[in-house]
């Protein structure tokens, strides 16, 4: 029993980091699509669907660091992991946020095929491509954030952005200047 619950609090602490950001995240996502929404008719995402999207998202996110091709460039700059995790996560987001408004469509039709023709017909297009956009920006943020903290550690990140900065050591002053050129000036 004792190992279940360690288990159980080794994946809960592990998920909480992406499902916190996702949380905050498509909150913000949910409040610009009810800006654009009013008035129009357009049913507004609660935030206890926001919470249960978060979560598998969040749980999306671990379960594709378990794939083994996620860290595909790790000899590369981090452009290209972070460019290819965007594109994976954002996918699996983008599914997502189908799976949910083909939910909502599916009960006022009475079927998934139903559900589907009715989506398809009534969505507002422009509404879900500018939501596209924002989740795409926000996915590639948390993978920006992320990748950092997995080249500069967890303790560095913590340290950089909630503790006293620390001055840089003369290595690390030495790595951000500009190199030097050995060739005298004419």
């Amino acid at each position: 029993m004792n190992k279940a619950v360690e288990k159980l609090k080794e994946e809960l602490l592990a998920v909480l980091p992406p499902t916190l950001f996702f949380l905050i995240a498509l909150h913000i996502v949910g409040l610009v699509r009810a800006l654009m929404a009013k008035g129009t008719g357009l049913p507004v995402t609660s935030s206890a669907q926001i919470a249960l999207a978060a979560l598998i998202i969040g749980k999306a996110v671990l379960l594709a660091d378990h794939w083994p091709p996620i860290n595909r460039f790790p000899e590369k700059p981090l452009i290209y992991n972070i460019a290819w995790k965007t594109v994976i996560y954002y996918f699996v987001a983008s599914f997502i946020h189908y799976l949910e408004r083909l939910y909502d469509f599916t009960r006022e039709a009475g079927g998934i095929l139903a559900g589907n023709e009715k989506l398809l017909s009534e969505i507002v297009w422009p509404h879900f491509w500018a939501l596209q956009i924002i989740l795409l920006v926000v996915i590639l943020n948390y993978c920006v954030i992320r990748e950092l903290g997995r080249v500069l550690g967890e303790r560095r990140m913590i340290r950089m952005f909630f503790q006293q900065p620390v001055a840089a050591s003369r290595e690390e002053r030495d790595d951000l200047r500009e190199p030097t050129s050995t060739t005298p000036k004419r």
